[in-house]
C-alpha cells in the first residue's frame, strides 16, 4: 500500500532522523540478580517493549536533564525488535546501555524478568501494546518502581477501571508515573492553556480536532500468512485490532482529543458518531482484514452543551488536515498548527484565523521544544525532587474518551460516558495469562477476515 508523507514531528520520525528507529530484539535470557550502578544516584531503566516507540522512549529517558540515567535490562516477545532496539540504542548510548545477553528476555514473561533486574525506585518503561499495560504496572508497583507507559492504556471500560485502581496503589507509595500524552509537555499549549483559563477567547463553546492522513502504522492488514502464530501476528499489527491497541481511532486521534479535552478543563458526557469502510486495499489490491474504518467522525458533548468534533482519515489521495482549534465566545484559538501538539499556538478576536489579526503566539526556548523530552525530563525531575507525579487518571480517561467515540462510530449508537465507564466487555481477558502458544482473542474465519463493526446492525457491541 502507498502511504502518504507526512511533515509533522513525531517520535517515530524523530527516531529515524537520529538513526534510533527500532525493529528490534536479541536472546532471551534467565531471570538475572539486580544491577546496582556504581552511583548511588544513577536511575535505572527497563524496557518492556522494543519497537519504535519504545526505543524513542529509552533515547528520550537517557537524554533527560538530570541524569545519569542507565538502560540495564529489555523485554520483548520478539527477538528480531529486541536486537535492532537494542542495536542501535547501544551504538548511540554506548556507556549508558549496560544490557548484556542475560539481561534481554524474548517472551511474554519477559516483563518480570526486566523489572526484577531494577531496584525499587528505578523506572520501567511500558511500550508493549496496550492490552498488557495493566498486567505490567500492577507488577512495577509490587517492584516499587517508577513508571512510563505509552499512550493509550486501555481499550476498554474494564481495564480502565483496574487502571485507575492501580493509580491510586501507585500513588499511596509514592510512585511516580508518567503517560505519553506529550502534548500536556507542549510548553506551547500549555501557555496557550494557561491564556484559555485566564479568559483570552472567553468560554469554548466548540473546539475541532483533525487527525485526516494517508495510512500509518499497521492500520491495515492482509490476511495472517499462517506463520508466526496469529497471536503473535496480531501483536506485531497491533493496529489493526481492538484488543491490542484501541485500533486506529484511540492510537492515532488520542492526542488531539486529548489536548483539546484539556484546553476545555473537562471530559465529555456522551459522544454520538459515524464512520466506515470504503475502497481501501492492501497487500497489491486485496481487501483488508483488519477491524478499523478507514474514517471517522465523532461528536463529543461536554456537560454546559460545548462540542468537540474529531474528525479521522487514513486515506490515499485525500485532503491532509491535522490541527486543532478551539472557539470561544471571545474568539479563538490555534491549538496543535500541525501534528499532534505542532508549534505556534496562538489566539484571535474573532472566529477566524486571520495571521494580521493574531493577538498572541506562543514562544518557546529551543530547548523546550521538544514534547517528547519534555514528559521526560517533568518525569525524572519529579523522581529526582520527590514531587507527587501521577498521570495515571488522565491517561486512562484519555483513553476511555477515545474508545467512548470508536464505540459510537462502530455501533451507530449515542453512548453516555458514564455507560461506556460501566461496560463490562473485556476485549483481551487473561492476557496476564497469555504464551506463545496462546489463541489470539479475535479469531479469523475460514476466508481470513476478522469481525468488523457493523453500525446500526450490532448496536449492544463493536464487533
Amino acid at each position: 500500500m502507498t502511504t502518504t508523507t507526512q511533515h509533522h514531528s513525531t517520535r517515530r520520525e524523530f527516531l529515524k532522523q537520529t538513526g534510533c528507529a527500532a525493529v528490534a530484539t536479541t536472546l532471551a535470557g534467565l531471570a538475572v540478580p539486580r544491577v546496582f550502578a556504581a552511583e548511588d544516584n544513577t536511575l535505572q531503566v527497563a524496557l518492556i517493549g522494543c519497537g519504535g516507540r519504545g526505543t524513542g522512549a529509552a533515547v528520550d529517558a537517557m537524554r533527560v536533564n538530570k541524569g545519569p540515567v542507565k538502560l540495564v535490562a529489555m523485554a520483548d516477545v520478539f527477538e528480531d525488535r529486541l536486537r535492532g532496539s537494542y542495536d542501535s540504542l547501544k551504538n548511540e548510548f554506548d556507556k549508558q546501555v549496560d544490557v548484556p545477553a542475560e539481561r534481554r528476555f524474548v517472551g511474554f514473561d519477559g516483563y518480570r524478568h526486566a523489572m526484577d533486574c531494577l531496584k525499587p525506585g528505578d523506572i520501567a518503561i511500558f511500550t508493549s501494546p496496550l492490552a498488557f499495560r495493566w498486567v505490567h504496572f500492577g507488577y512495577a508497583i509490587d517492584k516499587g518502581l517508577h513508571v512510563f507507559m505509552e499512550k493509550p492504556v486501555t481499550a476498554d471500560a474494564p481495564t480502565s477501571r483496574r487502571m485507575l485502581d492501580l493509580g491510586k496503589k501507585a500513588t499511596a507509595k509514592n510512585l511516580k508515573v508518567g503517560v505519553g500524552l506529550m502534548s500536556r509537555h507542549s510548553r506551547h499549549l500549555q501557555q496557550l492553556h494557561q491564556r484559555i483559563q485566564d479568559g483570552a477567547i472567553g468560554d469554548i463553546v466548540a473546539m475541532f480536532a483533525y487527525r485526516m492522513t494517508g495510512p500509518v502504522g499497521y492500520a491495515f492488514s492482509e490476511r495472517w500468512p499462517g506463520e508466526p502464530s496469529e497471536l503473535l501476528w496480531q501483536i506485531r499489527r497491533f493496529h489493526s485490532f481492538l484488543w491490542a491497541s484501541g485500533g486506529a481511532f484511540n492510537d492515532f486521534y488520542i492526542h488531539v482529543i486529548d489536548h483539546c479535552c484539556w484546553m476545555k478543563n473537562d471530559w465529555p458526557v456522551k459522544a454520538q458518531a459515524l464512520g466506515g469502510r470504503h475502497y481501501r486495499e492492501v497487500d497489491g489490491g486485496n481487501p483488508g482484514v483488519d477491524q478499523n474504518f478507514d474514517v471517522y467522525s465523532v461528536e463529543y458533548t461536554f456537560a454546559d452543551g460545548a462540542k468537540l468534533i474529531a474528525d479521522g482519515r487514513c486515506m490515499v489521495g485525500a485532503e491532509q488536515i491535522y490541527s486543532s482549534y478551539a472557539l470561544g465566545t471571545k474568539g479563538m484559538a490555534i491549538v496543535s498548527k500541525a501534528g499532534d501538539c505542532g508549534p505556534p499556538s496562538s489566539t484571535y478576536p474573532g472566529l477566524q484565523a486571520e495571521r494580521g489579526k493574531m493577538t498572541w503566539e506562543s514562544q518557546v526556548p529551543p530547548e523546550e521544544n521538544n514534547p517528547y523530552q519534555n514528559e521526560w525530563n517533568d518525569l525524572v525531575d519529579a523522581i529526582r525532587e520527590d514531587r507527587p507525579y501521577n498521570e495515571t487518571e488522565h491517561g486512562v480517561k484519555a483513553s476511555l474518551v477515545s474508545s467512548l467515540g470508536r464505540k459510537a462510530a462502530h455501533t451507530g449508537v449515542e453512548i453516555t460516558y458514564e455507560t461506556m465507564f460501566n461496560d463490562d466487555r473485556e476485549y483481551a481477558p487473561d492476557v496476564d495469562k497469555f504464551t506463545m502458544d496462546s489463541p489470539a482473542p479475535v479469531q479469523a474465519d475460514e476466508n481470513g477476515f476478522y469481525p468488523i463493526p457493523r453500525p446500526g446492525i450490532i448496536t449492544d457491541r463493536e464487533y
